[in-house]
């Protein structure tokens, strides 16, 4: 581990660690907590993780959280995803919880952080059939009507909907000059009258979904912070978002390189390990390189983020994520590229392994998107 842990931060992680080993440790374990292999997220483990009280590692402890900081969530997801828990619900859950934390009304937050706590998932829907990137574009619209609010529109790409207890939507309640004045935040219930959730089938199994709003009727309170001031309070969350997927990237990049090593160490030909072979183990050192540079980055923008939460850090933390998702990706193509067949072979898990790392340089921001954030911060 990169950082230098205080005592209890590494028993942290090793309860964490001896957890994940214990209850997904073995790939028929695995294979059965993900119905094999095509559900990323497994309630009751996520359920059992509540109960230790993980779930809340950075909930603030007046919400029933453990109140820690950016450091301990990066420990918690890349241990996690180190070991290929099954949480998939987990990111998006922390990401939402964090901006009903920051905006929501003290009532949401108790109702929403306490299921969040409890092992309920959450979903955050921005992204639209004409608007990804451009989260300005959106044309969902809400429009006020008998006290309280009537959404029509679509949304899509929508992560974990389809299991989720709530729905934090954002959509257009005006039109502007500008066009990322005028959108709202609004928290949607699960189930509501109005809202239909269909599944995008994907790489990963069912992870996304596209959302149907006709008519939906939401109360007046149904408004998470400020109306009209949706892309604001967005940006106040992205170094979180950001963070989350460079921690989970990061743990995956470790198994995956990890995985690399022990196969090519095992795997003979010609008479001796295939690692022992320059082009592999030169490649190997390459990897491994960059992986502790990858790990010096994530773990350093942790700490500062420690040191000042409320500092914006969007040079820092898209630095973060672009390295993070964009090592994994590659290191994922070298690692089946290394291990010949068996690379390609769903029985030894690399694939799988790769197919979750190619999504991570477009989710959250894509590579292309990071790469003009950190060169607008030099004035580009």
């Amino acid at each position: 581990m990169t950082l230098t842990l205080t005592d209890e931060r590494r028993d942290f992680v090793a309860a964490i660690d001896d957890f994940c080993k214990r209850e997904v440790g073995t790939r028929e374990q695995w294979l059965k907590l993900t119905d094999g292999g095509s559900s990323p997220h497994n309630a009751e483990l996520y359920r059992k993780m509540a109960e230790l009280g993980w779930l809340g590692v950075a909930v603030p402890e007046e919400y029933g959280g453990a109140g820690q900081s950016m450091v301990d969530l990066l420990l918690f997801l890349e241990t996690t995803a180190y070991r290929q828990a099954p949480i998939g619900g987990f990111a998006t859950s922390a990401i939402t919880a964090a901006s009903y934390e920051k905006f929501g009304s003290e009532e949401q937050k108790r109702r929403v952080l306490g299921d969040f706590l409890s092992g309920k998932v959450l979903a955050v829907s921005m992204s639209e059939p004409g608007a990804g990137s451009d989260v300005g574009a959106l044309t969902c619209k809400a429009e006020r009507r008998d006290g309280g609010w009537v959404i029509n529109g679509q949304k899509t790409w929508c992560s974990n909907a389809h299991i989720a207890e709530h729905i934090l939507l954002v959509a257009r309640t005006s039109t502007e000059d500008r066009k990322h004045d005028g959108l709202t935040m609004f928290s949607v219930p699960a189930g509501i009258d109005g809202l239909t959730v269909r599944g995008i089938d994907t790489m990963g199994g069912r992870e996304v979904n596209d959302l149907y709003f006709t008519d939906c009727l939401l109360p007046d309170d149904a408004v998470v912070g400020r109306v009209d001031q949706a892309w604001r309070q967005l940006m106040a969350g992205l170094n979180l978002e950001r963070m989350i997927i460079a921690g989970l990237m990061l743990g995956t990049a470790r198994r995956v390189f990890d995985d690399t090593v022990s196969y090519v160490r095992e795997r003979r030909q010609f008479g001796r390990p295939v690692g022992s072979f320059q082009a592999l183990r030169h490649r190997l050192a390459d990897h491994a390189t960059e992986l502790e540079c990858t790990r010096l980055l994530v773990h350093d923008v942790a700490r500062r983020i420690e040191a000042d939460p409320q500092r914006q850090l969007p040079r820092e933390t898209s630095m973060a994520k672009l390295k993070a998702t964009e090592f994994a990706k590659a290191m994922a193509l070298d690692g089946m590229q290394m291990m010949g067949g068996y690379g390609y072979a769903t029985e030894y898990g690399m694939e799988r392994l790769l197919r979750s790392t190619v999504v991570s340089t477009v989710y959250g921001g894509t590579s292309e998107i990071q790469r003009d954030i950190i060169g607008k911060a030099y004035g580009l």
